[in-house]
């Protein structure tokens, strides 16, 4: 029984993450696959080939963003944008919603940007209960007027769905930076702590 549960661990140890990961990926390219209704009937893929094949919606996606990228980077194409976000302004819930995605894309994606780039330790829900947080920006504007405190924005993700979870402001002196990386944060906070940065590894056992 023993050598039986050896080997039932080893190959759930291989099959589980596989499978886990080809669901996400299967997840994202059926999702992205959908791009392709916005092609006329005729055109689709589908009646083309005869059949169904997976992954044609990445591609085209891609190929969306990509033409995208080079009409915008040239004159004619800031103009457009520029034109169309005009347009957009004008709605009064829609330039809501638009403007802070665009800010937010452009913070997250910006090579000058420091949003969701580092790890802090904070406090939460209560005093002496940690959890991380992800730094998105030190600006509070009039809530730091009105508190006189240098205060932090933090998002603190829900696990192990990090896609949700709180947005809080912190004092700085309140929230510890950390070295440790994104990606390792979001390994720990998917696992629920099982998975653990090497860092912290080598501190729990007097390595340097």
């Amino acid at each position: 029984m023993a050598l039986l549960r050896k080997y039932l661990i080893a190959g759930l140890i291989v099959w589980v993450p596989l499978g886990a990961t080809l669901l996400v990926i299967k997840v994202v390219v059926d999702l992205l696959d959908q791009v392709l209704l916005i092609l006329p009937e005729r055109y689709h893929p589908d009646a083309l080939l005869g059949f169904h094949l997976p992954g044609l919606g990445v591609l085209l996606s891609v190929a969306i963003v990509l033409a995208t990228g080079v009409t915008v980077a040239n004159l004619f194409g800031r103009q457009l944008v520029a034109a169309w976000e005009a347009l957009l302004a004008r709605i009064p819930l829609v330039r809501t919603i638009y403007s802070s995605v665009k800010q937010l894309t452009e913070s997250v994606f910006s090579a000058k940007g420091s949003s969701f780039r580092k790890v802090f330790l904070v406090e939460f829900p209560r005093q002496g209960m940690w959890t991380l947080g992800f730094y998105t920006s030190d600006q509070t504007g009039e809530v730091t007027a009105r508190l006189g405190q240098d205060l932090v924005n933090i998002y603190v993700p829900t696990v192990p769905i990090p896609s949700t979870g709180y947005f809080v402001m912190l004092p700085r002196s309140e929230v510890i930076e950390l070295d440790m990386s994104v990606d390792d944060a979001l390994k720990m906070m998917l696992t629920l702590g099982v998975i653990i940065p090497e860092w912290k590894k080598r501190e729990l056992t007097g390595e340097v």
